[in-house]
């Protein structure tokens, strides 16, 4: 038995809130499809301002999420997929949009949910945008949502901006 009163968590009703998403352009056959389901989401939680734009790459995703939150948005949806070469270009490149997305919302105290697939090949990619693995558009959609409901719950002013560095 805890000692826990109560659990805070958020919920998914995104009416209200100013939500961007980012999507990367590179890797269009997967990307694209997660745009899709990020979209669809947003759309079935209410949220009817959805500032969409996209980028060349992953690589260029977190930039653009910063000028999103600074554009007034509550969350930012960062969609992208980093598909393994033959090169260590890969890991450069998930390691660079991973630090710069989280952080951006530790910076800022909104939330950065985290849509970029990081695969090894094409078929995981396609699995994990709508096929055997649902759509992580989708679950990142949510994600966002949920996590600004949650900052409003406890309170933003507690969750503020961190320093880093």
């Amino acid at each position: 038995m805890s000692n826990v009163d109560q659990v805070v968590k958020g919920d998914r009703n995104a009416a209200g809130l100013k939500i961007g998403v980012v999507t990367a352009e590179f890797n269009s056959e997967v990307t694209f499809k997660l745009e899709a389901g990020a979209l669809s989401a947003l759309k079935e939680m209410g949220c009817t301002n959805v500032l969409a734009t996209r980028v060349p790459g992953a690589f260029e995703v977190p930039l653009i999420a910063k000028a999103l939150l600074e554009a007034g948005c509550d969350a930012v949806v960062a969609l992208g997929a980093v598909i393994r070469g033959e090169t260590s270009h890969y890991d450069y490149v998930c390691s660079a949009v991973e630090r710069g997305c989280t952080e951006l919302q530790l910076r800022t105290g909104k939330p950065v949910a985290f849509g970029i697939l990081t695969t090894d090949n094409d078929d995981q990619a396609m699995d994990r945008a709508g096929g055997k693995h649902g759509n992580k558009g989708t679950e990142a959609a949510q994600v966002a949502v949920e996590m600004v409901r949650l900052i409003q719950k406890i309170g933003p002013k507690k969750i503020g901006p961190i320093q880093i560095g």
